[in-house]
């Protein structure tokens, strides 16, 4: 066995525990959460997920973030954040479990953070609106910003020029595990969906990854993306 066979070993076992998997989960909503508000996401005991938690970090599946007194953990790096929802994706193509769908389900799907971009129907509408209006140009390798996406980028205030400098993938696809289609990632993902968290379009549903669309948001998605919510 390899190195990188003993590796990826490693790296599923800290994902299989049912705990872990409920706190990488919860932090695959893009916030740093305390390590009180992940004892509720594990369902576990406090001292059980502090051991948890320092297990994800040894592993740098999470890192820790120190403020004063408070320590809030996140996501290690937006590679980690990919890796979790390929996992997500083939979960989807599993044989399915009977249990009835919950209200919280359907909000997930309707719309829900991937990380630190838009996924579920909103992320996929997104996506769809921004190539059929030519802004956008995303293959299976990855994805272009037209002139015409750099002009509308700017016209909806974000930044392209200040988000090439972050040390990850600017443009790419990221496959919905919901939708089993597209929806975008990588930096210009980001930096759209914290544009429609500014302006108050979309809201975080506590305690979950479901984002609520706001009367506000629905005006302002139908005015500026052409989209019917």
């Amino acid at each position: 066995m390899t190195t990188a066979d003993v590796r990826m070993a490693e790296v599923a076992a800290l994902i299989g525990d049912p705990a872990r998997a409920n706190i990488l989960s919860a932090l695959m909503g893009g916030q740093a959460l305390t390590a009180g508000e992940l004892v509720r996401a594990a369902g576990v005991s406090p001292q059980t997920t502090s051991g948890h938690l320092a297990k994800l970090a040894d592993g740098r599946l999470i890192a820790c973030i120190k403020q004063g007194r408070h320590r809030y953990y996140r996501i290690a790096t937006p590679r980690v954040a990919e890796m979790l929802e390929g996992i997500m994706a083939v979960v989807a193509d599993a044989p399915p479990r009977h249990r009835p769908p919950s209200k919280l389900d359907e909000a997930m799907r309707n719309a829900r953070t991937c990380y630190d971009h838009v996924a579920g129907k909103l992320g996929v509408a997104l996506t769809d609106a921004l190539c059929a209006r030519g802004h956008l140009v995303l293959t299976r390798e990855g994805g272009e910003i037209t002139d015409s996406g750099a002009a509308f980028f700017e016209r909806f205030g974000v930044d392209l020029a200040a988000a090439r400098h972050r040390r990850r993938i600017f443009c790419r696809p990221c496959l919905d595990w919901t939708e089993r289609r597209p929806h975008l990632g990588g930096t210009v993902g980001a930096v759209l969906a914290q544009r429609c968290l500014d302006l108050k379009w979309l809201q975080r549903m506590r305690d979950s990854r479901a984002l609520l669309i706001t009367p506000a948001g629905r005006q302002g998605l139908s005015e500026t993306f052409g989209l019917s919510l």
